[in-house]
């Protein structure tokens, strides 16, 4: 059953004033070094955020494109871009310059917020035809000092001090809200467009009723927070119960985040499988303090078996490891307190509904594929996306009603355990046999000498043949890679094996966190 939620919302009131309605003024919202900010203190700034904001000229449902590191003022331009009845649109901070230009073409936003240096290189690029409204948030701890001395007039801190509170729009529930942006694995990136249920209700379903976040946690994150996962656990989620948020700007490397999480003493740690990996490596160097975690997220890429072995052989920390997207907002499927079953992403989270259908089913009313066996994933649920912007052909082929095909392969067991099987369009057909790269990958992580993995098709004579780009811990040789090919003949279907191995240094990323498949080497 669908939580009941009110209407109008705006999720600025949802976050973050009912906090303060509550009597929570005083708790502490954010932590950033050894610095903190109460509700209180973030509920002002939002307010004086919205009046300066309208006094940019923004109007109800044009877009703000904010492009800051995890510093306190994200909170304030997020939820103060919410309370002025605008959109949310996130970028990253250390993306190229004409990656971030063409993301205005295509957002439009009013207002950019963003830091000094970014400015500085949008400026640059727009000459003297700026394509929005610029505010900046200076790097290090001015951000936060209307009297730095800024060569940039613009500066957030300086025009919301001089800003009276403003009040919050009194939105629908289906007004647009936030536009989360795909991981853009073909092509560019498209911005999947959500109202405020969505999130109000994965919320309610999810992040209180499912995982149980307290108003005595403190949350910190691997991701970063213009990552739809992150915004979600490391914001939204905690400030839905007065719990705390500890931000760090750094890049979360394993050593930054052990840090984190003994500095803030964090209760719940936003993970992913490649930092997990990274930090039992330094662990296994020098000892790791986890013992103040309660619990562990892991999502965004698929989680190796062997991997969650050697954690749950360290740590006594348990990994609620699911499944999500920027279609649906946050995790749907999700292994959860007092419910894990290892190597499964778990059970659907209550309030959603999930079919396995055929590769070639053209709507969510075909007859679901037999228990046990493989099929793509469809889920339906509350917050679904209305649709990607300019994008009505892909639209209609992700969207039915309710419904989102979500073009992961999963098969679902008796008990009700949802499990992973790669995605539909990543199969490759090698020697007439359909391979998935996903299963290969989690072969070759048992290997000891493996840190990570991934798989490629690649065309040799005009057939298909797989290539296995590895990340080792040893000096990449062709006896090791004879020997990772045995590996897997031995584990797997022999015409499963990779047919070449490759070695790197390190497997390229895209800002999401996740292996960018498209930058491994084909030649």
């Amino acid at each position: 059953m669908s939580p009941a939620l009110p209407d109008p919302l705006n999720l600025a009131d949802y976050y973050l004033f009912e906090r303060i309605a509550e009597g929570r003024g005083g708790r502490i919202a954010l932590r950033f070094g050894d610095r903190t900010w109460t509700y209180a203190e973030v509920a002002d700034r939002t307010r004086r955020t919205i009046t300066a904001l309208r006094g940019l000229g923004l109007r109800p449902e044009e877009r703000v494109y904010i492009v800051l590191p995890d510093t306190p003022p994200f909170a304030w331009a997020f939820f103060g871009t919410l309370g002025a009845g605008a959109v949310v649109a996130m970028g990253n901070p250390l993306t190229k310059t004409a990656d971030l230009d063409h993301v205005v073409d295509y957002v439009r936003p009013r207002v950019v917020v963003t830091t000094a240096e970014v400015a500085a290189r949008l400026d640059a690029a727009w000459g003297d035809a700026p394509k929005a409204e610029v505010l900046v948030v200076p790097d290090g701890g001015t951000f936060d000092d209307p009297e730095a001395k800024l060569s940039d007039p613009r500066c957030l801190a300086t025009r919301i001090a001089g800003c009276a509170p403003g009040s919050v729009e009194p939105t629908r529930r289906d007004a647009p809200a936030i536009w989360l942006f795909t991981s853009g694995s073909t092509g560019r990136p498209k911005a999947a467009m959500h109202c405020h249920r969505d999130f109000a209700f994965n919320t309610e379903v999810y992040a209180k009723d499912t995982i149980g976040y307290h108003e005595d946690d403190v949350c910190v994150s691997v991701p970063r927070l213009f990552f739809g996962y992150a915004t979600g656990t490391n914001l939204m989620f905690p400030f839905a119960v007065g719990a705390s948020c500890g931000l760090f700007v750094e890049k979360p490397t394993a050593d930054r985040i052990a840090w984190a999480v003994e500095h803030y003493r964090a209760t719940a740690l936003t993970n992913v499988p490649t930092l997990m990996s990274r930090l039992l490596e330094a662990d296994a160097r020098s000892p790791i303090d986890l013992s103040s975690l309660k619990w562990t997220l892991s999502a965004g890429e698929a989680l190796p078996p062997a991997l969650l072995d050697r954690w749950s052989a360290r740590w006594d920390v348990p990994v609620y490891d699911g499944i999500g997207s920027a279609e649906m907002f946050h995790i749907y499927i999700t292994n959860r307190p007092g419910d894990v079953k290892p190597g499964s992403l778990g059970r659907i989270v209550e309030g959603y509904e999930a079919r396995i259908l055929p590769a070639d089913a053209e709507g969510p009313g075909a007859e679901p594929v037999p228990v046990g066996e493989d099929g793509v994933l469809w889920i339906k649920g509350d917050s679904v996306a209305l649709g990607y912007w300019l994008d009505r052909d892909k639209s209609w082929k992700t969207f039915h009603g309710h419904w989102c095909r979500t073009g992961d392969l999963f098969r679902v067991d008796a008990d009700g355990y949802y499990w992973f099987r790669g995605r539909a369009d990543h199969l490759l057909k090698v020697s007439g046999q359909w391979v998935s790269p996903l299963e290969i990958e989690h072969c070759l992580a048992e290997h000891p000498a493996v840190v990570e993995a991934a798989v490629i098709g690649v065309e040799r004579e005009g057939l298909m043949s797989t290539r296995a780009v590895v990340e080792s811990r040893e000096v990449g040789s062709e006896a090791l890679a004879e020997a990772l090919k045995d590996w897997v003949r031995t584990r797997l279907a022999r015409y499963k094996y990779p047919r070449e191995v490759v070695f790197v240094e390190s497997l390229p990323r895209n800002d999401r966190g996740k292996v960018d498949k498209k930058r491994l080497p084909r030649d």
